[in-house]
């Protein structure tokens, strides 16, 4: 008789301080109800909102919790600070592959991935640079440019200029860009601290909104068109899924019509000529590769109506809830949740092998 093959270990991690937290435990609830569990054995552990690491025990009884009572965060537990913090990290000794699912601040930036990197730990998705690129929009904007990529105009601002001189910050945007513009924290999710603005008094207070989230802000000309997304998958020789267009009735895609507003639309594919989506999808791949992005991301575009386009960002964990746009965009291209679950976790383990172990 053939002995059975041991199941991998995989690390589902997730929740963590960003304000997409809540997004975060969504996605791992699905990946842990969809993940082949013929091959492979889930281990949960959860990053509360204050920045606990909780063992994969406590995190079990936390996810009890938010089943049973219908809440949407990880709790902090009491009495026990580093002991758990200590014994968590342990854990991710112990399992084959870690699955990161912590959305923005210390989990999509490159800090947790050289956590990871450091441990020797194998995990899916994007390494450190692409990771820190992938998520602070000012620089990964700046790299786009230098690669020749179409990019929205936009102006930078840091904390300490703003502090210095603020009239005059304000007159650079409005000649810079002018209205209507969107401000947004440079490193952040979700569209949180991200404003539409059409005066002076609107900039002031929507940058002075944004620094409530990050040191750096970006006002970006407001491009009057659709929102389009590809998903990216792969290692060093990635696929382009389909094309896929978001709508919505809000007045831009902010954090309400992304994840409460039922009026909020996934269509794919896209209805868009077929020579379009084909630039799109090229463009995608052609970013994801600059970048030298592993596993995932998803490239999201402006298409505006006499059918040019702008690269808005490169996410590299997109949201992964089963009725996210990334996995329903391999959905149609034919491959299930489960088996997106299953590749990505091979393509961890692929680019994982490559590394030299000096």
């Amino acid at each position: 008789m053939t002995p059975r093959a041991r199941k991998l270990k995989v690390a589902v991690l997730f929740g963590g301080r960003s304000v997409e937290h809540e997004v975060s435990v969504v996605s791992a609830q699905g990946v842990m109800a969809a993940i082949d569990d013929t091959r492979f054995k889930t281990v949960p552990i959860g990053v509360t909102r204050q920045g606990t690491w909780l063992t994969p025990a406590q995190t079990e009884r936390a996810l009890e919790r938010i089943r049973q009572e219908r809440i949407r965060s990880l709790d902090e537990p009491l009495g026990e600070g580093l002991l758990y913090r200590t014994a968590a990290l342990g854990a991710l000794r112990r399992v084959d592959i870690v699955f990161p699912l912590i959305h923005g601040t210390n989990g999509e930036d490159g800090t947790l991935q050289g956590l990871l990197e450091m441990a020797g730990v194998p995990y899916v998705g994007a390494g450190v640079a692409a990771s820190a690129l992938g998520m602070d929009k000012a620089l990964q904007k700046t790299f786009f440019r230098h690669h020749d990529f179409p990019v929205v105009d936009d102006v930078e601002i840091k904390a300490s200029d703003w502090t210095r001189n603020r009239d005059s910050v304000l007159h650079a945007a409005e000649a810079t860009i002018g209205y209507p513009a969107f401000v947004k924290p440079a490193n952040g999710g979700s569209s949180v601290g991200t404003s539409k603005v059409r005066s002076r008094e609107d900039l002031e207070a929507a940058i002075a909104e944004a620094f409530r989230y990050d040191r750096k802000v970006l006002v970006e000309e407001a491009i009057e068109g659709r929102e389009v997304e590809v998903a990216v998958l792969g290692n060093d020789e990635p696929e382009a899924s389909p094309v896929g267009e978001i709508t919505y009735e809000t007045e831009f895609y902010d954090y309400h019509a992304k994840y409460d507003d039922p009026a909020t639309g996934l269509h794919i594919p896209a209805d868009i000529p077929e020579a379009l989506s084909d630039r799109l999808r090229e463009t995608a791949v052609a970013a994801y590769k600059a970048l030298d992005c592993a596993g995932l991301a998803r490239v999201d575009f402006f298409l505006t109506p006499d059918d040019r386009f702008f690269l808005n960002e490169v996410n590299t964990i997109p949201g992964f809830t089963p009725t996210s746009m990334y996995p329903k965009l391999w959905a149609y291209a034919g491959l299930s949740y489960s088996d997106l679950i299953t590749r990505l976790i091979e393509l961890g383990l692929e680019r994982y092998q490559e590394k030299p172990r000096g």
